[in-house]
């Protein structure tokens, strides 16, 4: 293949542009805001279905507590209701008034222990929505710092996105004058060279492997003419030839 001496230097300037906007993609595709965001993600669902199972257990609990309020009063207002009608003297007969005794202290005992039910239903109410308050503290703390490294996220897509578009300007003028078989070749070993496709041939070193070439393949190189596109004999690369080339 022949191409015009300024049109190989061009692939320098090309591999160089190229070379960047392919940094640019890795540095895109490997932000550590991705990587936390993909965690407090994670961590937010985890939090969210804790959360929701809490506010199960805390209802579960609340019913709990006004049915045992419910209950105290309920044999507060027996007890009220059968002390007054002795205290109103409305129980003569000695028998009903030892029953009705008997049944007081029966209801005082009741209450004790429907109180003692009660507490710790209390209890264990307040611990559950302490701890769902706590659910909810890290849901919203959780939240604030998704969006803000959302927000820097988004903003270095932005700005690699700029950087990305100022190079393709760049490129395109260089594209649009280089031989369509350099450019065919030199894409077909950008993808199969991991992204290099042309190195410039510097102080007898291919700078695409990095690789010395010997006297032999350097004579070999010499004796070419300067519009012959060479490629490296070890990596199989264009190399471009320029005045640092040590020939």
């Amino acid at each position: 293949m022949k191409a015009d001496p300024d049109a190989q230097l061009k692939l320098l300037d090309l591999q160089k542009l190229d070379a960047a906007a392919d940094q640019l993609r890795h540095q895109r595709a490997h932000l550590a805001e991705d990587a936390e965001i993909a965690a407090l993600a994670t961590r937010r669902a985890d939090v969210l279905g804790r959360s929701r199972d809490q506010e199960i257990v805390v209802a579960d609990l609340t019913s709990a507590q006004e049915k045992a309020d419910a209950d105290v009063e309920q044999v507060k207002a027996r007890r009220k209701r059968d002390q007054d009608r002795m205290d109103q003297g409305l129980i003569s007969n000695p028998k009903d008034l030892e029953r009705m005794q008997h049944e007081l202290e029966s209801l005082e005992r009741r209450i004790g222990v429907l109180e003692d039910e009660e507490l710790e239903v209390m209890e264990d109410l307040e611990a559950a929505q302490t701890e769902l308050t706590t659910m909810r503290t890290d849901l919203v703390e959780t939240d604030e710092r998704l969006a803000a490294v959302t927000a820097t996220r988004d903003q270095k897509y932005a700005d690699i996105d700029a950087e990305l578009q100022r190079i393709e300007g760049e490129r395109s003028p260089i594209v649009a004058v280089l031989p369509t078989d350099l450019l065919a070749l030199y894409e077909r070993l950008r993808t199969n060279k991991n992204g290099i496709g042309a190195a410039e041939l510097r102080a007898r070193q291919c700078g695409g492997c990095m690789l010395s070439l010997d006297n032999a393949d350097l004579a070999d190189i010499r004796s070419r003419a300067e519009d012959e596109v060479v490629r490296c004999e070890q990596c199989q690369r264009i190399l471009v030839r320029t005045s640092e080339s040590g020939l």
